[in-house]
């Protein structure tokens, strides 16, 4: 009987699609640790995650079919068994699944059972759901593998439990957003006490699409307690020590790396989320307008962190109404983070516009109208810089902007990337200070003070006409935000919107213009999942619905 094993945990970033590239990654993994009994890997790592309608493709599983076998080639002669997740037919149907890989052969497989069907998980589009699953065999050492969501409730670890598993090894897929290392760490601990088995947790790391992953990895004992914590945000391939103790399995303390506390997760979820969308997409750089505003500074300043200086270019658009305070902290910014920096007036193309419109336009007053030339000459400004130079626009609007439609389709919402996107106005502030006071290794741009501290105390201004500010729009941020929160996150009536010190005209008012800018969140960038509930796949709304009114 075998009473003791060496399981490597490879928390590693697949790309999804690039199955040659996925494929050598598990063999660099492997590579790196000949002497481990059994190496195993994040949910669906030779396709990526999420791979969405790929699955659906023939010849893209007739290319994992492919991988499949260079990797049981690989083990003919010895060396670390693989748990190797990735999609799988069987009988012509497609399965989200773990392969057991060893000596030369794929010795069995198992299937996620519980699918996830909410939020931005739709694996029932893709996948068919698997039986309940019994443990793999694997030299002489009975292993459960449940897949991400089937340890978020007790079903699947229970018939694991009682047809013999004795360790729990969990490939997971599980994107970030706040709050959720701790609801994780919660159902580990709740499978680990209702079963009495010890458990490891593996999440991959990396940005696809809308969606990022924090990796936060970690290994529980029977007893609850942690033995293992690998690091977030960055790839780690660690080998754990297990024995066999008075008839039950025990992993070895090693060490436990906390993760990042909330503004400095968020934080790393955009500079991953960013760059891996832009290197993944294989943009040379991105460009994006300074304005002197707090929203353009904090994304700059992302985009600095996630990509370096020499990547990142800013342009600066005055008008008319462009006070010299944002000429000067914009031009300061940009000198605290060493990026290129244009000026280029737009004021000859509000002239142009207005001209060309005159004849339509007699007669009737300036209004926001002349507002939205403004913004969509800036975007119609960096959209041809885009397309000369090859560089990715990001927009710059935050979540309370989106959620209220406080932005101009065409003008500042277009881009092929939005970092602030699931970030609420008032968080934006706060990662503003945070980053002033805060550099990691893992980014890539200055130490110090990154964004003048005039940009972060001025009130907020969209400069469109003079002595402009957006409390003249909006409520102010704080109760904005307060609202926004109960509305889209928690679902609250106004009742007990109300409750928290609201008026109910205020929050029927913040619903109106939440609900009348589905059109444009429609057309809005992607941007990266940080709440609970981020516009798109998350919050789902018609855009032509005829409730009118939440009082």
């Amino acid at each position: 009987m075998t009473d003791q094993l060496k399981i490597a945990l490879a928390q590693l970033n697949p790309t999804v699609g690039d199955i040659e590239g996925n494929l050598a990654m598990v063999r660099q993994a492997v590579a790196e640790l000949p002497d481990a009994d059994l190496i195993f890997f994040s949910e669906l790592v030779l396709a990526g995650y999420p791979p969405e309608d790929l699955v659906l493709k023939p010849f893209f599983l007739d290319k994992i079919d492919a991988a499949v076998q260079t990797l049981c080639a690989d083990t003919t002669k010895g060396g670390p068994g693989i748990l190797l997740p990735t999609p799988w037919r069987v009988d012509g149907k497609v399965y989200n699944s773990v392969l057991l890989i060893d000596g030369g052969r794929v010795v069995t497989h198992r299937f996620k059972h519980d699918l996830p069907n909410y939020g931005v998980f739709d694996e029932k589009r893709v996948f068919t759901p698997g039986p309940m699953p019994g443990p793999m065999n694997f030299r002489d050492v009975r292993i459960g593998v449940p897949i991400c969501e089937d340890i978020w409730t007790p079903d699947v670890v229970e018939c694991l439990q009682e047809s013999g598993a004795e360790i729990l090894l969990v490939p997971n897929g599980s994107p970030f957003e706040r709050d959720k290392v701790d609801r994780r760490l919660s159902h580990a601990v709740a499978r680990v006490q209702e079963t009495g088995l010890p458990l490891a947790y593996l999440n991959q790391i990396g940005g696809q699409d809308e969606l990022v992953f924090d990796g936060a990895s970690f290994v529980l004992n029977a007893d609850c307690k942690m033995a293992l914590q690998l690091p977030s945000w960055e790839e780690a391939v660690i080998s754990t020590r297990w024995e066999r103790r008075g008839g039950r399995w025990h992993c070895a303390v090693g060490e436990c790396v906390a993760p990042y506390e909330d503004l400095s997760s968020i934080y790393n979820a955009m500079v991953l989320g960013l760059r891996d969308y832009v290197n993944k997409a294989g943009f040379r750089g991105v460009l994006l307008g300074l304005s002197g505003g707090i929203d353009s500074a904090l994304s700059a300043a992302i985009a600095v962190d996630a990509l370096g200086s020499e990547r990142v270019r800013c342009v600066m658009m005055p008008s008319p109404y462009t006070s010299q305070v944002s000429l000067d902290d914009a031009a300061e910014a940009a000198k605290l983070m060493a990026i290129q920096y244009d000026i280029v007036s737009i004021e000859p193309a509000m002239l142009a516009f207005g001209e060309m419109l005159q004849p339509l336009f007699k007669g009737h007053e300036a209004d926001v109208t002349e507002e939205n030339i403004q913004a969509r000459s800036r975007g119609l400004l960096l959209m041809s810089i885009s397309n000369k130079f090859g560089s990715m626009l990001l927009t710059t609007g935050n979540k309370s902007e989106m959620a209220v439609g406080y932005s101009t389709l065409y003008g500042d919402m277009s881009g092929g990337y939005s970092v602030l996107k699931d970030v609420y106005k008032t968080d934006v502030f706060k990662l503003s200070l945070w980053r002033n006071e805060n550099n990691l290794p893992t980014f890539l741009g200055p130490d110090g003070r990154v964004i003048p501290e005039r940009i972060i105390t001025k009130p907020p201004s969209a400069e469109l006409k003079p002595d402009q500010t957006d409390q003249d729009t909006l409520p102010p941020y704080d109760k904005l935000d307060d609202i926004l929160t109960c509305l889209i996150e928690d679902e609250m009536s106004v009742a007990e919107i109300a409750a928290r010190g609201h008026t109910p005209e205020t929050i029927e008012r913040v619903w109106r213009m939440l609900d009348g800018a589905e059109y444009k969140r429609r057309q809005s960038p992607p941007g990266v999942k940080i709440t609970s509930r981020a516009f798109g796949r998350d919050r789902r709304y018609p855009i032509t619905n005829s409730l009118r009114k939440i009082l």
